[in-house]
């Protein structure tokens, strides 16, 4: 039977095998569209079920990419009302609903890969200093390492390494010595909004560039010693 399938084979003309081949690549190709576009997907789904969570519903290739857009683009649509503070539901809708829905310990699909919202302190203290690689990090692209390669994208004894030089920088007690610069920094940027109020006592001020200046007086003093404020 090897034998005359080689003659077969033989016998057959190039675009033949060429078509053959093809249809080959094709399949191969839609097993593995299916495989990461829907079965990975569901076994991830039955597994984080299996352990208690509840999640939002699985749309096969964009997850919950369009709604999450679609819940931002309602969100902002509207301003918030003067002096409320319920801010989530605005600048995170999604996780809003998410938590309403299916409570705190929960999960929603970035895609084709769930992302479990983790509200417990201790739990996130554990996944950030876990050292043995159970959980892993998302894979940055050539051109993502490009713009920013550091502690945030190593594992392993690599992320240990850099984590060992970075930790007396960030030590409590350094911290502590800082409060004093966080709280003028913070003073002077309240002195400077309360100036700018007009006769009226009104006054409407864009909180993003000022927060963006926050930091960079906070980083500029702490580590430089001087005003970088703008």
């Amino acid at each position: 039977m090897a034998t005359r399938a080689l003659q077969m084979l033989g016998e057959a003309s190039p675009w033949s095998l060429a078509g053959v081949a093809a249809a080959m690549a094709l399949l191969w190709l839609a097993a593995s569209i299916l495989e990461w576009a829907w079965w990975t997907p569901r076994r991830l789904r039955l597994a984080l079920q299996a352990q208690g969570l509840r999640g939002t519903r699985y749309r096969i290739f964009t997850g919950d990419v369009p709604e999450n857009a679609r819940l931002n683009r309602e969100a902002r649509s509207k301003p918030l009302p003067l002096g409320s503070h319920d801010i989530i539901p605005r600048v995170q809708p999604m996780i809003s609903n998410a938590i309403k829905e299916n409570g705190k310990l929960s999960f929603t699909w970035f895609g084709p890969t769930p992302r479990v919202m983790i509200p417990d302190p201790e739990l996130v203290r554990e996944i950030l200093s876990n050292k043995f690689g159970h959980y892993s990090k998302q894979k940055s692209s050539r051109f993502g390492k490009l713009l920013a390669n550091g502690v945030v994208n190593h594992e392993g004894e690599k992320w240990a390494k850099h984590r060992r030089i970075l930790n007396p920088a960030f030590h409590h007690e350094k911290i502590k010595r800082m409060l004093p610069v966080f709280a003028t920094c913070c003073a002077e940027m309240i002195t400077r909004w309360e100036n700018s109020m007009s006769t009226e006592g009104l006054s409407e001020i864009d909180i993003w560039p000022e927060l963006q200046n926050l930091t960079g007086d906070v980083i500029s003093r702490t580590a430089f010693g001087n005003n970088d404020s703008i």
